[in-house]
């Protein structure tokens, strides 16, 4: 399904927009950036209709600000927009509606979710003495995901137009937020514990054995309370228990 909705101009719009932020400001935020990835899919426009053409492209370029990538979803959708010959004052309107829910599912899925958690991963990577697993890892596997994310964003967008804000509330991206989140919380908590003990010279088993500790303790309050827990109060929990076990071990 991605494949067929990326096919033609849609990679290279793909493509752009990995630099979406290249040309940033305050004036427009992304919006140059949108522009410019958003310019190959509008190229049958110019076509049917050059006038349109121009007042796309000329819309796409306007402000718009969200976490940059799940921008693909807004793109597509308002390119679907114009090709359908949706009013131009319909797709402005669109755009603004779709800034704040991509920016907060975004913020959240990304700068809390994934990139916390995989660097926590790699931290403890680095303290078990595997540094290059960690920092590939993270990485490969970062990167592997934003591509992912980008790449069903364009493609959701494309095919849903007008009707994007149906699709986003019913699409995995809610549900992961709070997953992501826990996920990320509990790997943060379970790594700054194992940083602290190394730092502090502590010998490799009772490394091991405190952050095992640590960890079965965690996924037990976390399994009990799950409805009432965040992934900042996961981490802070988690160190907690790391000072309760240092006390209780001295």
């Amino acid at each position: 399904m991605v494949l067929v909705a990326l096919s033609g101009g849609g990679w290279l719009t793909f493509l752009r927009l990995f630099a979406v932020q290249g040309a940033w400001n305050h004036e427009r935020m992304l919006g140059t950036g949108i522009g410019y990835a958003a310019a190959p899919l509008l190229e049958p426009l110019k076509r049917e209709a050059p006038g349109r053409y121009e007042e796309a492209v000329a819309r796409s370029a306007e402000f718009f600000n969200c976490q940059p990538f799940l921008a693909g979803l807004a793109l597509g959708a308002e390119v679907r927009a114009e090709l359908d010959g949706v009013p131009g004052d319909r797709v402005v309107r669109l755009r603004s509606a779709l800034c704040g829910p991509l920016g907060a599912l975004g913020d959240q899925l990304f700068w809390t979710g994934f990139l916390p958690g995989l660097l926590a991963l790699a931290m403890i990577a680095v303290v078990l003495g595997v540094p290059w697993l960690g920092i590939l890892g993270f990485l490969v596997i970062f990167n592997g995901i934003r591509s992912a994310v980008g790449a069903w964003s364009l493609s959701s967008g494309l095919q849903a137009g007008m009707r994007v804000g149906s699709v986003l509330s019913h699409s995995w991206l809610p549900r992961a937020v709070g997953v992501v989140g826990l996920g990320a919380g509990f790997a943060m908590g379970v790594a700054l514990p194992l940083v602290a003990v190394h730092l502090a010279g502590g010998r490799a088993v009772e490394e091991v054995v405190l952050v095992a500790a640590v960890a079965v303790t965690g996924l037990v309050v976390l399994r009990r309370t799950r409805a009432r827990v965040t992934g900042v109060r996961l981490t802070l929990g988690l160190v907690g228990l790391l000072l309760l076990f240092q006390w209780i071990g001295t």
